[in-house]
């Protein structure tokens, strides 16, 4: 093989951006992340809402590690080409299973074994592309940090299918287990064999990620409305909702990711590495998670708004929403809040304050929240969210001008 082949098959470039087969990869994920709200919202308990966030951890954990394979080989090229579809199907198989991850309807093959096999397969392409990558770059320290990440890798996909095979408590506490080898054990490697070459791509990958589950959030609004007639209540129901969602965009994408990216773009080995596996890979698994409870506590909302039936009761906009949904509204976007924070002070060393309030003011009003009309429910919390996005844009508008322009990181007290 040539070298010129090997490098058109391999290498990407210095202007890289996301390929149309990146973005096409992330569409299964879009469904996946609508059948984990589906799944949580026919489980409204909390053992149903671990069993969601497990599944969204495997699911998300699956979509890292192409992110990272996508920095270091052309996804759209070569073999790469044909092992990501080959996923994106796969994928999608996995989605479909997740309904029945944990309560396997009768007739048919397994849900839980389903997606644990699926789970494997996508791991193990992962492995093997990645292994090919190095190979083909004689990259001997990736090669051997990937001999352990496999090992890693293995040891999670066994206690996956064994909890497939068991079901009931097992089967959860297994998988548990399997998210935490996971991602301990990927802590434990380090990060000084893996590569990151190309920070701008990764930066983008994981914004399109983010932009993907606000999407999902305002399928949420959508569904909670299907096949109700339009009224005023459902029109400023949407609005609230469509506003919820619009500031959850807000606050990532219009600072803190811009600095954020010139951060990894300055460092450079392990300490590239180190910032992209905590900040990107770990924290940008509960802003995904936050994300996804919004969403679920948007459909059940939306549906009370429009006048639709729940649990064989008629509804209303003057109605209470109680229970997981409720506390959902206002736990999502805390948990979105905070992990940014965390994410932020991860990358940049700067915490602020404004973020961090408005987080324990969502928390603080649930109980408020489960005593008032959900229109005036969903209202307060996205009062919450849009009164910070105008207090950051105002108090700290010559701050926010130089990041977006001029690439200057966040002073320690600012925003």
């Amino acid at each position: 093989m040539s070298t010129t082949s090997t490098r058109r098959r391999i290498a990407v470039k210095d202007d890289e951006v996301v390929t149309p087969l990146e973005l096409f990869f992330d569409l299964v994920f879009v469904y996946a992340l609508t059948q984990v709200t589906a799944l949580l919202a026919t489980h409204l308990n909390p053992r149903g809402m671990v069993q969601g966030l497990v599944v969204l951890a495997l699911v998300w954990w699956c979509w890292v590690g192409y992110s990272w394979l996508g920095n270091v080989i052309r996804a759209d090229e070569g073999l790469a080409r044909a092992a990501f579809i080959a996923v994106v199907a796969t994928m999608f198989i996995a989605a479909l299973a997740i309904p029945e991850s944990f309560a396997d309807l009768p007739g048919g093959v397994s849900g839980p074994m389903t997606l644990a096999v699926c789970y494997a397969i996508v791991r193990y392409i992962h492995l093997g592309l990645f292994w090919y990558a190095a190979r083909n770059t004689d990259d001997a320290d990736l090669a051997q940090t990937l001999l352990r990440f496999g090992t890693v890798a293995t040891a999670s996909v066994i206690v996956i299918i064994t909890g497939a095979a068991l079901g009931g408590d097992a089967q959860l506490a297994l998988w548990i287990v399997a998210v935490g080898i996971d991602y301990f054990g990927t802590k434990f490697i380090g990060p000084g064999g893996w590569r990151l070459y190309y920070p701008k791509h990764f930066n983008e990958r994981h914004g399109l990620i983010v932009i993907i589950a606000i999407g999902e959030s305002i399928v949420s609004i959508g569904v909670g409305a299907t096949e109700l007639p339009v009224s005023w209540p459902l029109i400023i129901g949407a609005v609230l909702g469509i506003f919820l969602c619009a500031m959850l965009w807000w606050v990532y994408f219009d600072v803190t990711t811009i600095a954020a990216e010139h951060v990894l773009s300055e460092a450079e080995g392990a300490e590239r590495t180190a910032l992209a596996r905590d900040g990107y890979s770990f924290l940008h698994l509960p802003m995904v998670a936050g994300i996804v409870l919004a969403a679920l506590g948007l459909k059940k909302a939306l549906t009370y708004i429009a006048g639709g039936v729940s649990d064989g009761t008629a509804h209303s906009w003057h109605d209470q929403l109680h229970g997981i949904p409720q506390v959902a509204i206002h736990l999502g976007p805390a948990v979105y809040l905070l992990a940014l924070v965390t994410f932020r002070y991860r990358i940049v060393r700067s915490i602020g304050t404004s973020r961090p309030i408005a987080a324990l003011a969502l928390l603080a009003t649930i109980p408020i929240g489960s005593h008032i009309p959900v229109m005036y429910d969903l209202l307060l919390v996205t009062a919450i969210l849009t009164g910070l996005v105008i207090f950051e844009y105002v108090r700290f508008a010559e701050t926010r001008h130089r990041i977006r322009y001029g690439h200057d990181l966040f002073p320690p007290h600012d925003h």
